[in-house]
This record gives C-alpha cells, sequence and structure tokens, in this order.
C-alpha cells in the first residue's frame, strides 16, 4: 500500500478584496494632465530593480464613523491629488527606440489601482496591530497592495478593520524618493479635508545634471531581478517598533561627548539622527553577535542610510522636485569595537555615524565621488551592512485624512530588506520611533540588547 502524502493546506486569506478601481487624475483648470515622459536620472536608476516601499498608515475610527462615506472621499480625494503628481498615475518603461534608457511616461486615462477591502473579523483586532511589540509581518504585509504588473509606479489600499481603517501603499523606488512619495500622502490627505497642501511637485527631470555619465556607470552597478529574489518576506518574521524618547537621545549625547573627553578624542557632531542611529547600530550587531555565537573581531561592517542632496546640488533643486534626490551615507565600524556594551559601543557608532554624513555631504559637490561611492557601496555589501528606510523629516503621522492621526505608520517593506524603519516618535515630542523586522529568536535578542543599553543609558 502506498503510503499516504502530505497535502499542504494554504493558510486561509485574511482580506477580502471589496473593490478595486483605477483612479484617475482630475482635470485641472478644465483640462487632464499631459501626456509626458521623464526619463530616469542617475539618482533613479539605481532603484530599478528593487522591491517597493511599501507604507501602512493605521486609523482609529469612532463607532459611528461612516464608513462608505470616509471610503468614498479617500477616492475623490485622490483623484484631486494625482491631478498634481500625475506622473505617479503613468507606468515605468524603456524610452522607445533604446536599449537602456528607462522613463516614467504617463498619458491620460492612466491611473493608480486604488483597493478597498476588508480584514477577516476573526482574524486580528485593530489594537492587536497598532501595538509596539513583536507582531507577525504576515498580518500586516497584506494591507500594503502589490504594484500592478506592467510598469505601474504606485497603488493605494483602504482595508476597513475592527475600529480601524489602514491606508496601505506602495511606491516603486525608481519614480521618487520617501520625501516626495510622503509629501504626496500629505497632498491627498489635505484634498479630502480642505486643509493647506504642500506646494505642488517640480516636474523637471532636467534639474539633475549628469555631466559625466553617471546613469551609465549606476546603471552597469544594478543588481539584476534574479539578484533581487531573495528579497521576501518570511513567514516566520516579526515586526515591532523601538522608541527612543528625547530625553534617551540627549543622554546618547551626553555620554559620547563624555567619553570622547575621556579618550581625549574630539567628539563627533551627534544630531538627534547621529544618536538614534549610534544607538541602534550597536544593539543590532550585538543581537547579531548573540546569533552567530562570536563578535566578527576587528572586520569592518556598514551602516547605510539616504541623505537628501536637493538643497546640496549645483545648482539646488527645489525641495518638490518630484524624482529621486538621494544618496547614500557610509562608514564602517569594527564589528567588535561595535557590539560593546555601554559608552564605547556608542561612541564607535555615533563617530562612524557623522563621518558617513560629513562624506556623503562632501561627495555630492564632486560628481567623480558618486561613483566612487559606488566602490565603498560593493565593498559595504561584501563585508555586511544595515540600511536605514525613513525619515523623521517625513512628517508621517501629521497624514490626517479626516478621521484624525494615524494611531501606527509601520514601513512593512523592512521585512523583506532588513534595513531599520525610521519616523518621527508619536508619542513624544523629539522622539524617534524605530522600525525592526527580524525572525522570533533574533527578535527576542534585540529586544534585550535593547532594553540594557537604555538601561545603561540611565544609571
Amino acid at each position: 500500500m502506498a503510503p499516504a502524502q502530505q497535502v499542504q493546506v494554504s493558510p486561509p486569506p485574511i482580506l477580502s478584496v471589496l473593490e478595486t478601481t483605477l483612479v484617475t487624475p482630475s482635470p485641472s483648470a478644465g483640462a487632464a494632465p499631459p501626456e509626458c515622459s521623464l526619463p530616469l536620472t542617475f539618482f533613479d536608476v539605481l532603484w530599478l530593480t528593487s522591491p517597493p516601499v511599501e507604507r501602512v498608515f493605521f486609523y482609529r475610527l469612532a463607532a459611528d464613523a461612516d464608513v462608505p462615506a470616509i471610503l468614498s472621499n479617500l477616492k475623490t480625494s485622490l483623484a484631486k491629488a494625482l491631478s498634481a503628481y500625475y506622473p505617479l498615475a503613468g507606468r515605468l518603461r524603456l524610452t522607445p527606440g533604446t536599449a537602456d534608457r528607462h522613463e516614467i511616461y504617463y498619458q491620460p486615462g492612466d491611473g493608480v489601482t486604488f483597493t478597498v477591502a476588508q480584514y477577516y473579523r476573526d482574524h486580528v483586532d485593530f489594537d492587536e496591530l497598532v501595538v509596539d511589540k513583536p507582531r507577525k509581518v504576515c498580518k500586516i504585509a497584506p494591507l500594503a497592495p502589490p504594484l500592478p504588473k506592467g510598469g505601474a509606479v504606485l497603488a493605494l489600499q483602504a482595508t476597513v478593520l475592527r475600529r480601524g481603517l489602514a491606508v496601505g501603499m506602495a511606491v516603486h523606488h525608481a519614480a521618487c524618493d520617501g520625501a516626495i512619495s510622503t509629501r504626496f500622502l500629505h497632498a491627498w490627505a489635505a484634498a479630502g479635508t480642505g486643509a493647506v497642501a504642500p506646494s505642488p511637485p517640480v516636474i523637471d527631470r532636467t534639474l539633475i545634471k549628469d555631466a559625466t555619465g553617471l546613469y551609465d556607470v549606476f546603471l552597469k552597478a544594478m543588481p539584476s531581478a534574479d539578484e533581487m529574489e531573495h528579497v521576501k518576506v518570511l513567514d516566520d518574521k516579526l515586526l515591532a517598533t523601538f522608541t527612543l524618547s528625547k530625553e534617551d537621545i540627549q543622554r546618547v549625547k551626553d555620554v559620547v561627548a563624555s567619553e570622547a573627553a575621556r579618550r581625549g578624542a574630539a567628539p563627533p557632531r551627534c544630531s538627534s539622527l547621529v544618536a538614534t542611529f549610534g544607538f541602534m547600530w550597536p544593539c543590532y550587531q550585538r543581537a547579531r553577535d548573540d546569533d552567530a555565537g562570536s563578535n566578527g573581531g576587528d572586520r569592518p561592517t556598514y551602516l547605510v542610510f539616504p541623505v537628501d542632496h536637493r538643497t546640496r546640488m549645483k545648482p539646488p533643486v527645489p525641495d518638490g522636485y518630484l524624482g529621486n534626490c538621494v544618496g547614500g551615507a557610509m562608514h564602517a565600524a569594527p564589528m567588535d569595537k561595535l557590539a560593546e556594551a555601554g559608552a564605547g559601543g556608542l561612541f564607535v557608532a555615533c563617530t562612524a555615524v557623522a563621518a558617513a554624513i560629513d562624506e556623503a555631504v562632501r561627495g555630492i559637490r564632486s560628481p567623480e565621488m558618486i561613483a566612487l561611492w559606488l566602490d565603498k557601496f560593493r565593498e559595504a555589501a561584501m563585508a555586511g551592512m544595515w540600511t536605514v528606510a525613513g525619515s523623521p523629516r517625513f512628517r508621517v503621522y501629521e497624514v490626517d485624512f479626516g478621521f484624525g492621526r494615524p494611531a501606527k505608520v509601520e514601513i512593512v517593506s523592512v521585512a523583506r530588506t532588513g534595513a531599520m524603519a525610521v519616523a518621527e516618535g508619536r508619542s513624544s515630542a523629539g522622539g524617534i520611533e524605530v522600525g525592526i523586522s527580524l525572525p522570533a529568536a533574533g527578535m527576542q535578542r534585540f529586544q534585550k540588547c535593547f532594553q540594557d543599553a537604555i538601561d545603561s543609558l540611565h544609571r
């Protein structure tokens, strides 16, 4: 008798899709936005094969909230916002007649997919999704929509939850950076409430000059789609939020200054962001060391994070420039020195982060330096690196569609990339919160390292 075969049963879906609509930009001054082709710049092209950036905004709703009216208003206001951000309704494609030039192409009639879904009520409650403690990524990831095939650069989803609503966004990084994608969200929210919207975006890719052919250099360095296949959300991954209060950040600055004085060294320029990265990086390294059973010796490991270059370009690029204008800041630190508990690890980490910013700011003034950055990035990729997504400057907790500020904002895509997600602290002025995604064992180690480091700060 043949042995019985095991049948794998897929878990039941947690979402029910109620409606999918293509929302086109509203006519402005009586006319639809014009057909346009926006060529990708060297800042854009490196992101061509990267997974989309996925954010989810959780909103608590009143018991008597008129959900159909809320969903209708979201759709109407989206069309209004897209009238200014119409390239985001377009698609990525090869520029006709070329083999290696890419563009965002928009023509009247193009639109953004807007999905309305409902979370099955017996799966999870709103309050379970918005806590800071570790939650299963698989319960949150479906709240961000997939990008439709065919080169779409933006997709949006509103998911009805028990006592709440989740607004999910997926955006292709080759279309724009985080400064613009979140600026669009503020414009969308303002369109639905009548609040003052950000100034319209600047749609002019000629503002990014490429006198030395960096596009071709970056295109060759771009990882292939096959090389990106490892970027998947693991079923066993968790997502958790860790917050540094304003007081915590000040203590980091004080500890680093004292350690510099003890060493007779010049203290690094320790902004709140430097202090936050400098605090989290050793925690992450110690959690990894516990996993590997070794501190890695004096081998280097890198932190890589984005730096906005709009004001640093020559001539400067407007804040509302619709595209990418970020460079990568990175610096190495020895694994063993970084993983030291207490002041030693903090000083090494903050010194490296401050140096990364100084180097990135100097480098943008010389296009040749950007090409040299690629060599350093390859070295970081080989040695091991931790990356950063988001910024406290994006003010994600001020995105109010008319039913209150978000109870929680997640960058779900860090479960794919392994990055740390960064945003302004929602509960305390001057604080910064960080989202981390790790398997259960790694998350437990990170939680312990984080708490030990907090306790050490305030001793």
